[in-house]
């Protein structure tokens, strides 16, 4: 990209935030309303496709997009994934049950792939490395922001219009993005041909990858051992080696570039952003869940509690990305952030249904921080360890493995709650020895919406006569707390995983973030297959 004036890298660098605005107020606000949702398309078997759907395209779609964008300019990149983002929340709007929403949301998924592939390489573009390690900590507020008035927006619509509208509400901010994009960021030409581009890598990596990110999903309603879930992951496996065959002998171009694996600061970033993802869509995806399902509010005030979070994220992203370029051993600022985040997941273990709504939100505030700690981390120091011209192929890599985190988190997660609500909540209804004269609607006992959907707790109980409605909270009460032990284990699980995350950033090798991106030093290992184009 041909030197920026001041004015031209000021709106270029909104455009950016906007379109960074763009994905990541979608995740907020359609986290929140998922309670809601899976009561009404009576969908908590899949609760976790929703999400699944998005990051498995998204996922696939991320290391592609990002070589596409090296090779022929990002701006293309930019527009189509915006567009096609828009036109994804509009369907998904419209869907009439969980298939079409699921499928809808990997539309969206895609698109989104090709936003995040690009957004930070943008950046990377346009600042030096001093300059863009402050701006990373921006940009984590940025996320920050989004998710800040995500939460309260998809919970106010939620309940005031419904939740088809929180998917509606990414048309404006998109219509926004566009124009700024459009008008702001220059186009860049490149010698780059198709034939360069790596047809084959591509489709083997989503051969391996779908089949992996599905057979963990299905273990909801599929025993770890049975022949579905084994089959698709001996097939996951099967491909991903053939992947690493294709792009370490064959592919001249190769989608994923396995010798930047040999690069400490690669490496370690890579490790810190995959499995710090899991705790950062834990708590999107989850939370929510823990204060409608279990606390028993409603989802606009769900969201208001989710703003402490958010707000945590936003000040130490912030402050993070000031101290990266003081600090001599910033790989610490990991740590702590890492070991933030797993002190937060285990507290969240402890929440029961008369657990104070404030008790609740100083606990994610916590998470919130180690959040911001972490995110301006990995790319970052990426950015300045390795030289130009593989910037933009490592960046994606980053929010790749980030994304494959996440997918791979929330369909363990999801699966984890779903196999052990059912039992958990029959346990403690059981446990009350209600007399057999009292009988609730078919289904009722086990079933998840009466303590997700106010309202429907509402119509229930006064169906019942007067003298069996304080038997029916205390079921009321009963299935919470089942709620909250499945969601303990998830929360539970969530820490013991970010652990390798904490190893992870002890190991960081710091480089210099002060020096101009010309003074990047060399990588020890041949990267022309990476960088051709």
């Amino acid at each position: 990209m041909r030197e920026l004036s001041t004015r031209q890298k000021a709106f270029a660098t909104v455009g950016v935030m906007l379109t960074l605005l763009l994905v990541s107020l979608d995740q907020t606000v359609v986290g929140t309303a998922m309670p809601r949702i899976i009561a009404e398309l009576n969908g908590l078997s899949v609760y976790a496709w929703v999400t699944t759907a998005y990051l498995v395209s998204s996922t696939v779609l991320v290391p592609v997009s990002g070589k596409l964008g090296d090779m022929f300019g990002r701006k293309p990149f930019m527009l189509v994934g915006m567009v096609g983002f828009m036109v994804g929340s509009w369907l998904c709007g419209f869907a009439q049950n969980m298939p079409e929403l699921i499928a809808f949301r990997a539309i969206q998924g895609a698109f989104g792939g090709m936003l995040f592939a690009n957004t930070f390489t943008v950046l990377a573009d346009i600042f030096d490395v001093q300059q863009r390690v402050r701006m990373q900590g921006i940009f984590g507020a940025v996320f920050g922001l989004s998710s800040v008035i995500g939460p309260t927006v998809g919970g106010y619509i939620t309940d005031s219009l419904g939740w088809r509208w929180v998917f509606y509400v990414n048309v404006p901010v998109g219509v926004l993005a566009v124009a700024v994009v459009a008008a702001a960021l220059p186009y860049v030409r490149s010698k780059a041909t198709w034939r360069e581009i790596d047809f084959l890598g591509a489709g083997v990596l989503a051969a391996g990858v779908v089949p992996l990110l599905i057979g963990l999903s299905i273990t909801n309603d599929h025993s770890w051992t049975s022949p579905e879930v084994l089959g698709l992951l001996v097939v996951a496996g099967v491909m991903l080696a053939l992947f690493f065959v294709v792009e370490t002998r064959w592919a001249e171009h190769p989608v994923v570039p396995f010798d930047l694996f040999r690069h400490n600061q690669f490496a370690i970033s890579v490790a810190v952003a995959f499995f710090s993802a899991i705790g950062m869509f834990g708590a999107i995806i989850f939370v929510p869940l823990l204060y409608q399902g279990v606390l028993g509010v409603s989802a606009t005030n769900s969201g208001n509690l989710l703003i402490p979070m958010m707000g945590g994220l936003v000040v130490f992203s912030t402050l993070t990305g000031q101290l990266m370029v003081r600090v001599r051993y910033y790989r610490f600022l990991g740590t702590v952030g890492v070991g933030a985040m797993i002190a937060a997941m285990w507290l969240l273990t402890q929440v029961e249904p008369d657990t104070s709504q404030w008790s609740v939100a100083a606990r994610i505030v916590l998470l919130g921080a180690g959040l911001g700690m972490t995110f301006p981390l990995t790319i970052a120091v990426v950015q300045a360890a390795l030289p130009r011209q593989v910037v933009g192929v490592a960046t994606s890599q980053i929010q790749f493995w980030r994304n494959l985190g996440g997918t791979v988190g929330t369909a363990v997660l999801g699966s984890i709650l779903a196999r052990e609500l059912t039992g958990d909540i029959k346990a403690r209804v059981a446990a009350l020895h209600l007399p057999p004269q009292f009988t609730l609607p078919s289904g009722s006992a086990s079933n998840p919406r009466a303590a997700l959907d106010p309202a429907h707790v509402a119509h229930l109980r006064a169906t019942l006569p007067p003298q069996f409605q304080p038997l029916f909270d205390q079921v009321i009460h009963a299935m919470r707390l089942g709620l909250a032990d499945a969601l303990h284990q998830v929360f539970l699980i969530g820490a013991a995983i970010l652990v390798a995350a904490l190893v992870a950033t002890v190991l960081l090798r710091e480089v210099p973030l002060s020096r101009q991106r010309s003074q990047a030093p060399e990588p020890e290992l041949p990267v022309e297959a990476a960088t051709r184009s």
